[in-house]
């Protein structure tokens, strides 16, 4: 069982920085893909960006792409998502997870672990 606590998120105008961390717990995470997803009230959920094991393949929306970082720090079993250039339309619940799969195609393969989520809202 793996425990995933997501920090970081807050509220910034357009055009600020916020990076979230995902502190897993539980078991060590670095044998299976990280990512992280977002929910906005009313719409459906997005993934955003994601990484492989062993942290050489990353996945990237193309809403985020360009101003999102994924990494991940395995001796710390943390996973960190570094948000550039932030517009109000970033304005979500953002959830960390975790896989067995990595996936080109929307980052992640099946969730097996998520977070509780962590509020990021930008204002204009």
């Amino acid at each position: 069982q793996v425990q995933l606590e997501e920090s970081g998120g807050g509220s910034v105008q357009t055009g600020g920085s916020l990076r979230l961390a995902c502190a897993a717990s539980g078991r060590t995470i670095s044998a299976v893909a990280m990512g992280w997803f977002r929910q906005a009230l009313g719409k459906e959920r997005e993934a955003v960006a994601a990484i492989s094991a062993n942290g050489l393949l990353t996945y990237y929306s193309g809403s985020v792409k360009g101003r999102f970082t994924v990494s991940r720090d395995n001796a710390e079993n943390t996973v960190y998502l570094q948000m550039n250039s932030l517009k109000p339309e970033d304005t979500a619940v953002y959830y960390c997870a975790a896989s067995s799969r990595f996936s080109y195609a929307n980052g992640l393969g099946s969730i097996e672990y998520r977070g509780q989520g962590t509020q990021v809202t930008v204002s204009s």
